[in-house]
């Protein structure tokens, strides 16, 4: 069969939440995936980024290094993932833009079948890592993704992450993913491309006539 595609669409403003994604690709990868890794935009304009220090700075250097998230890329995708810095508890504005213009392709139910997960990253402890993942859930469940959450089925999800996705806390900036956080986010990159891959065999093997 051919190589599952799968999309990595984030949102970063620090890079806590891109180097989730860097492994989450890494993951993906060591099963024979092809990846595409994607930075959504800013949606406000740079007065309002010089309020954040760094934040103009860094922006311009991941638009630099990523494109920007199509809808042709979720189309292209067998399967989609998503990441986000929390915000309010919640998923960033930025991200939520871009799924928001998925709108055309659920219309056309080109996205039903395909797979979805989360990861994301905080600033503070309990600063809303959980309740960011299951917030995507439900417009994933809308687009008709087949959610793939992590549970415990690797030793390393017993060190670090959620059951719902890879994550991490910053604590304000300071702290950079860990060698176990970046394990998690490795591991859910191996995961959706092994159900991706299952899902696709299966769908072959049934559009070949009995």
């Amino acid at each position: 069969m051919s190589k599952p595609k799968v999309l990595i669409a984030f949102y970063s403003r620090n890079r806590n939440t891109e180097l989730l994604a860097r492994a989450v690709a890494e993951g993906a990868m060591e099963l024979g995936a092809e990846v595409r890794l994607r930075r959504a935009r800013e949606v406000v304009g740079p007065e309002v980024m010089r309020q954040a220090p760094g934040w103009l700075e860094n922006a311009a250097a991941m638009n630099a290094r990523y494109e920007a998230p199509t809808p042709a890329d979720a189309e292209w995708a067998d399967a989609i993932v998503f990441g986000t810095p929390t915000r309010f508890g919640s998923i960033a504005t930025e991200l939520k833009a871009y799924i928001d213009g998925l709108g055309g392709l659920w219309f056309q139910g080109k996205l039903n079948g395909k797979v979805g997960s989360v990861f994301g990253s905080a600033s503070s402890k309990h600063g809303g890592n959980e309740s960011t993942l299951l917030s995507i859930y439900t417009p994933m469940a809308h687009l008709g993704l087949i959610i793939v959450p992590l549970g415990y089925a690797d030793a390393v999800m017993f060190k670090a992450g959620t059951p719902y996705g890879a994550t991490h806390v910053s604590n304000r900036d300071a702290d950079l993913p860990d060698d176990d956080h970046l394990a998690v986010a490795r591991f859910q990159g191996r995961r959706v491309t092994s159900v991706a891959r299952a899902l696709h065999a299966e769908r072959e093997a049934a559009a070949v006539p009995a």
